[in-house]
């Protein structure tokens, strides 16, 4: 669970908070969810909720068996991942450089002309 939430901490203006209590990481740029990392309580995995393009969202689902519609999300445009190994690491990472993008591109103009991306 580190290794991602040390990969999302990276991302230029992120935010941890812990609106859901200590078991589920948020993670915001500029106020706006582009993660959420938590543990499964009864299976014990980690999972990793990402913003996505629709299309895609369905697309990836089709593909791994580890991504589902976004857990207490919009399922339309959020995915689940269970971190069970059994995708790339890289393939995770580009995953959520994809979800922060997302987000970033709806914040407001002239927000975005005071950030460095």
């Amino acid at each position: 669970m580190d290794l991602y939430k040390n990969y999302l901490l990276r991302k230029p203006y992120c935010l941890l908070d812990y609106p859901f209590g200590k078991s589920v990481m948020v993670f915001k740029v500029k106020g706006k969810i582009f993660a959420t990392l938590g543990q499964d309580r009864v299976t014990g995995i980690t999972n990793l909720n990402l913003k996505c393009e629709p299309d895609e969202a369905v697309l990836l689902r089709d593909i791994y068996q580890a991504i589902t519609p976004g857990y207490h999300m919009n399922k339309l445009h959020w995915n689940t991942i269970a971190m069970d190994q059994t995708i790339a690491q890289g393939e995770i990472e580009r995953m959520i450089d994809n979800s922060f993008q997302l987000v970033v591109l709806t914040l407001p103009k002239k927000l975005l002309k005071t950030m460095e991306l």
